[in-house]
């Protein structure tokens, strides 16, 4: 059972996702996955950064490309590190426009 401070976080999230009209909670589930893989994505390459910064040398398989995407907006953007502190229709322009563009 999730007490506490724990099931208050939970609650603030589905709020949040209630109030942006999403009340499904497979739909829910399906958003915060895509929230939790951007991050992992992020951790990793922080990751591949520090290790490459001690020891001098470029980053091996970097995750997040340098430079701009074909529409001209940098990769970093996509990162979770920058992605987190947008506005939401940002947010959703950024997954719906830049991301799904990639995976095709």
């Amino acid at each position: 059972m999730i007490t506490g401070e724990l099931k208050a976080k939970v609650d603030r999230i589905w709020d949040a996702f209630w109030s942006g009209g999403i009340a499904n909670p497979l739909e829910v589930m399906e958003q915060i996955t895509y929230l939790l893989f951007i991050r992992r994505l992020d951790d990793l390459q922080t990751v591949k950064e520090n290790k490459a910064n001690r020891i001098g040398k470029a980053i091996d398989a970097p995750i997040f490309p340098t430079g701009n995407d074909a529409a001209g907006a940098p990769y970093e953007d996509l990162r979770w590190s920058r992605f987190k502190d947008r506005e939401p229709g940002e947010m959703f322009a950024i997954v719906g426009e830049r991301v799904s563009a990639r995976r095709a």
